[in-house]
């Protein structure tokens, strides 16, 4: 089975992940893949049914979205798409603290996509944003944590940009170092 054919077992559709990516080219602006599959990219993957984008700007991304079939939700800093059929979740972040993410993405193939992904440094530097967000949901957060704990275990450069406090187990790395 192929990592596209994997996704799509898990979405329920043949090609959402790709249409986002399209979507997203298709504006002209520069983006990245951020979140759960970024970090799989870097580290032994887990499941996610989350795909989660920073994008430079927002140039008629809705449009482009809604063009290739999804339904689409705009928010003040982000943009959320559904595939009708799909169990992949978008969230395209506008948020102005990612918008030098795509700049310093590294090109991935990933579900059959090629695709910039967030550099490590920049992956981790959002996960400890959502990780200390205290408006987000506690499973969120907690999922947040264990990226960055799955990030860390590989690769040790990344121990010294978490803030000391935020993950036990970052900091039982950094004292054992």
């Amino acid at each position: 089975m192929s990592e596209d054919e994997f996704l799509a077992g898990l979405t329920g559709h043949p090609s959402d992940f790709r249409l986002a990516v399209e979507a997203l080219r298709s504006t002209g602006e520069c983006f990245c893949l951020i979140g759960g599959l970024a970090v799989n990219h870097y580290v032994e993957p887990v499941v996610t049914l989350d795909a989660d984008f920073a994008v430079a700007g927002d140039t008629g991304l809705a449009e482009a979205l809604k063009k290739r079939g999804f339904q689409v939700e705009a928010h003040a800093h982000s943009i959320n798409a559904t595939m009708p059929g799909s169990r992949l979740r978008l969230q395209i972040t506008i948020n102005s603290r990612y918008r030098d993410f795509p700049s310093r993405a590294v090109a991935a193939h990933l579900f059959g996509v090629d695709l910039p992904v967030a550099g490590l440094e920049d992956l981790a530097q959002g996960k400890v944003w959502a990780a200390q967000d205290s408006t987000r949901r506690a499973s969120k957060r907690a999922k947040d944590r264990a990226d960055l704990i799955r990030i860390c275990e590989s690769h040790a450069r990344i121990i010294p940009r978490i803030p000391a406090g935020l993950v036990p187990e970052i900091d039982a790395m950094r004292a054992s170092a």
